[in-house]
């Protein structure tokens, strides 16, 4: 046997303690049935000796399942510290994940790669914005009118050169432009980061996904500091934002997010507004600029006219 198939990795050991200390400490006595006695607790939530009696292991056995030392927890166990810690679906695969990784050689994969009918699918939405999101967050194709919404100060072609790929959770973090285009951005940065957590504990050691995770802990306080807090869900199918884009205003879009079938975690994002609202007629001027149907002259007489205050 390997190397490493023998052992789990150091960070993946870490990670774990970590993720169950977070659980831990969010939690208090009486909000699993045990009776709080006041006094001082050196560390905040549940003790790991309460942890184990709940879950029914000995403290020493959990001891060692937060420090990584029992790769062979079986699902009772997991199942039964998952329940204790009140987990969602979401936190109990991501504990299973960590808990009993697969080792795996620590290679780079080749760059993704899109089906030719889904590129198809992206270009035939046309006005409306329409993009697929790789395993990692790189934006691997959009149409004109998602590079127009998203990222119109980026190169359109960027997304077909592998290693000049749009990449979501780097420009959350490091793109002055994405901070200032979503009106709760805070929330959408939450997200990307309890998303990518879920994708770190699928796609374990992977040099580009950890080479990722890298940069943005050393340049973005934030989200090293999000990233520390251990949020843990999937990206929502389905939700409604605020746009402030720069150039046609305010908007309110709804954007669904589907898994593409065969494409190992690719997705497909689009957006969309509600029939005849000023977000609509804002979002159709984005799209008229995009492919060049109007020039910026038009476009700046049309938004300052009266009419404009219903685009803004």
């Amino acid at each position: 046997m390997t190397t490493g198939g023998m052992l789990v990795s150091m960070e993946r050991k870490s990670e774990l303690g970590e993720f169950l200390r977070s659980r831990r400490a969010r939690l208090r006595p009486q909000d699993v049935g045990l009776r709080d006695y006041g006094g001082r607790r050196r560390v905040p939530g549940l003790r790991r000796e309460e942890l184990a009696h709940l879950a029914g292991v000995s403290a020493g056995y959990y001891t060692r399942l937060e420090q990584g030392q029992s790769p062979n927890a079986s699902d009772a166990v997991l199942d039964a510290v998952s329940r204790v810690l009140q987990l969602d679906e979401a936190e109990h695969a991501h504990l299973r994940s960590l808990a009993r990784p697969q080792p795996k050689a620590r290679k780079r994969r080749r760059p993704e790669q899109l089906r030719p009918s889904v590129q198809i699918l992206i270009e035939s939405f046309r006005d409306t914005p329409a993009l697929v999101i790789g395993r990692y967050s790189d934006v691997l194709t959009w149409n004109p009118t998602a590079h127009a919404l998203i990222a119109g100060h980026l190169p359109f072609e960027a997304p077909s050169q592998p290693g000049q790929r749009p990449n979501v959770a780097r420009l959350m973090f490091l793109d002055e432009h994405t901070r200032e285009l979503y009106a709760d951005w805070r929330g959408k940065a939450r997200d990307t980061v309890a998303d990518l957590r879920l994708t770190a504990g699928r796609f374990p050691d992977d040099p580009e996904l950890t080479g990722l995770i890298g940069e943005l802990t050393l340049k973005s306080a934030e989200f090293a500091s999000l990233w520390a807090s251990h949020p843990v869900h999937p990206c929502v199918p389905h939700h409604t934002r605020e746009f402030r884009h720069p150039v046609v205003g305010s908007m309110t879009l709804y954007n669904e997010l589907m898994e593409l079938s065969h494409a190992e975690g690719q997705r497909v994002a689009v957006f969309t507004a509600d029939r005849d609202s000023a977000s609509a007629a804002a979002l159709q001027l984005l799209a008229d600029l995009s492919v060049g149907r109007q020039d910026v002259s038009t476009y700046q007489r049309t938004f300052t006219s009266p009419d404009s205050e219903r685009l803004a």
